[in-house]
């Protein structure tokens, strides 16, 4: 059976997370996703825009990664795609009125095939005139607009509210991601199973934006228990994040990112209640990997033989336990030095997107690398999802 295909329809500055997290997931999850956008081709770029609330009276943005398309808007086929995703962000702003892509949308829509809109890509499903009569929510100043065009207003109680009405599935914000993508999944005609699971993500300050929310994201999304623990922080607080691209400089740049909010009290945690242990990259691994309790956290997980995924810097905390003698991994290539001292017999990631398993460890080199870290994730922890 043909793997069911998904457009994802992205602009310059739509959301940062509300592009990737779906691109990621959906991918990890078996899904062919193509990424276009209007004027642009295949391996051109989006910028996108970080959005966060922090105290004023609407969110603030910043300049989040370059977003990578893998396929040309002028070359697109309607009728070989099951679902369209709609990201928010400012993008639909200005794509509510560019033609081809309304007409593109009504297309999709008068088809009955699945679509998911988020945050402000409601705008082009407004423009497309196709919401009159449809009960919907979204982003809360898009109200107007929507109730403009005939649709029926569902006031978000949270900003992850999902509304389901028919082939059209909406949510307010990227905090929606867990229910909007699992929706979007059994609309498609996915079946998850074995996702009666609990992990547990060791997060720190500054560590990568993406690596972090994308595989939360995905594993809530399949219906696991997910915690996110901080040494020294409690449930409700938040940990601020980096985004780490590359720009043609020597090295990663390094932009802020969103703040992500932790679930559980770090010292609460009890190992045991774990199925699996998550380790973000970024800058947080360097100063974590002193930690003695995360130390411990790390030991435990690996000696009782649970998965271990972790990616990027990650592995610079695996190196600090002592784990990874006799054992095969890869890492963000600068790590190399680590990994290779601690024991560690090191494969090399090419391309950048590489990612492997070897016994309970899973281990990528950066975020490009999600759809295969989540999978090879999935697959020890014994997650699958049907078409």
């Amino acid at each position: 059976m043909a793997p069911k295909r998904v457009l994802l329809l992205c602009g310059d500055f739509m959301e940062d997370y509300e592009g990737m997290v779906p691109f990621q997931a959906l991918q990890a999850f078996g899904v062919s996703v193509d990424a276009v956008c209007p004027g642009k081709k295949s391996g051109d770029v989006c910028r996108t825009a970080v959005h966060i609330l922090s105290g004023g009276q609407t969110y603030t943005e910043t300049v989040g990664h370059n977003f990578a398309l893998n396929a040309t808007f002028d070359e697109i086929d309607h009728t070989s795609y099951d679902g369209l995703w709609l990201p928010g962000g400012r993008a639909p702003e200005y794509l509510a009125h560019i033609p081809s892509v309304v007409e593109l949308v009504a297309k999709f829509v008068k088809s009955g095939k699945e679509i998911a809109c988020i945050c402000h890509g409601h705008l082009i499903l407004a423009a497309a005139g196709v919401v009159e009569g449809r009960t919907c929510t979204a982003y809360p100043p898009v109200k107007p607009v929507l109730i403009a065009a005939g649709a029926h207003w569902v006031e978000p109680d949270t900003m992850s509210t999902t509304v389901v009405d028919g082939n059209l599935i909406t949510a307010p914000t990227y905090e929606g991601h867990p229910e909007l993508l699992r929706h979007f999944v059994k609309a498609l005609g996915g079946k998850i199973s074995g996702s009666d699971k609990k992990i547990l993500f060791i997060c720190g300050d500054y560590m990568e934006d993406y690596e972090v929310k994308v595989p939360f994201q995905s594993l809530q999304a399949l219906g696991c228990h997910v915690d996110a623990v901080c040494p020294s922080k409690k449930a409700g607080d938040t940990c601020p994040t980096a985004v780490h691209d590359f720009e043609g400089d020597q090295t990663y740049s390094e932009k802020p990112g969103h703040n992500f909010a932790l679930t559980a009290n770090f010292d609460d945690v009890n190992a045991s209640g774990y199925d699996a242990l998550v380790i973000p990259g970024g800058r947080s691994p360097e100063y974590l990997s002193l930690n003695e309790s995360v130390i411990s956290l790390v030991k435990h997980f690996m000696e009782s033989n649970k998965p271990v995924a972790s990616i990027c810097h990650g592995q610079q905390i695996l190196a600090a336990a002592g784990v990874l003698k006799g054992r095969k991994c890869t890492a963000y290539p600068a790590v190399k030095l680590n990994v290779v001292l601690s024991g560690a017999t090191w494969l090399e990631p090419d391309p950048i997107s590489r990612c492997f398993t070897d016994g309970n460890l899973v281990t990528g080199a950066a975020w490009p690398g999600h759809p295969e870290f989540i999978s090879q994730l999935m697959a020890l922890l014994g997650i699958q999802v049907s078409f």
